[in-house]
């Protein structure tokens, strides 16, 4: 099932949150190479894990983690504007309409279906808070996934340092996008809309995000 989860709910569900830490260990630190620090429990968390995000995480049946991602609003600290203006041309993307995108992480073996089913909350949650965007910080070589399900982003910037090259895109929340993804997750309109509901009941608005 897919959980939307602050990071101050994250307690609540030890396993989900416990794998999900050292699958982004695994897959930032040990596959993609990137300058991220692991703990002395494997997990791969930074200063954003502790600003009570938003995650978007596809639960297992035994409840671990499947895969997820990370968002914030752009009007507090985001890694983009923090770490990556360079790819920005020096602008800071800072609006309350739009949010950042961060730590697209699967578990090892999952499938593109999981992948879509992400995308698909991440979509939710952008038509359902009346986001115009989402922006996000991504290693280039993701770009052919997104463009497979169906969702690319516009690319603002790339660069390449060793043999990680990272770039900054934005996503915008469009309802027409739904078909596709709902088609690539294999999910029905609406489960999709009570997963988002059971979260957030009826208030969804951008006001109701506590940060």
């Amino acid at each position: 099932m897919l959980r939307y989860l602050y990071g101050d709910e994250l307690n609540e569900y030890p396993k989900l949150r416990n794998t999900m830490f050292r699958d982004r260990a695994r897959q930032f630190k040990e596959r993609l190479g990137w300058e991220v620090a692991v703990d002395a429990d494997g997990f791969e968390r930074d200063a954003y894990d502790a600003m009570n995000p938003l995650y978007v995480i596809w639960s297992q049946s035994d409840g671990s983690h499947g895969g997820s991602m990370r968002f914030l609003p752009t009007t507090a600290e985001t890694m983009v504007n923090d770490h990556f203006t360079h790819l920005t041309d020096g602008v800071e993307i800072r609006s309350p309409l739009i949010w950042e995108c961060t730590r697209f992480c699967l578990c090892e073996g999952a499938s593109a279906r999981v992948s879509a089913i992400l995308m698909l909350g991440g979509l939710e949650l952008g038509l359902g808070f009346h986001l115009t965007d989402a922006v996000g910080v991504f290693d280039a070589r993701m770009e052919r996934v997104y463009r497979r399900l169906g969702w690319p982003p516009t690319v603002l910037g790339t660069s390449q340092r060793g043999r990680v090259k990272t770039s900054v895109g934005l996503w915008e929340f469009d309802e027409t996008i739904r078909p596709t993804l709902l088609r690539q997750a294999g999910i029905s309109d609406e489960l999709s809309r009570y997963w988002f509901g059971r979260a957030f009941g009826n208030h969804s608005s951008c006001d109701a995000i506590a940060v």
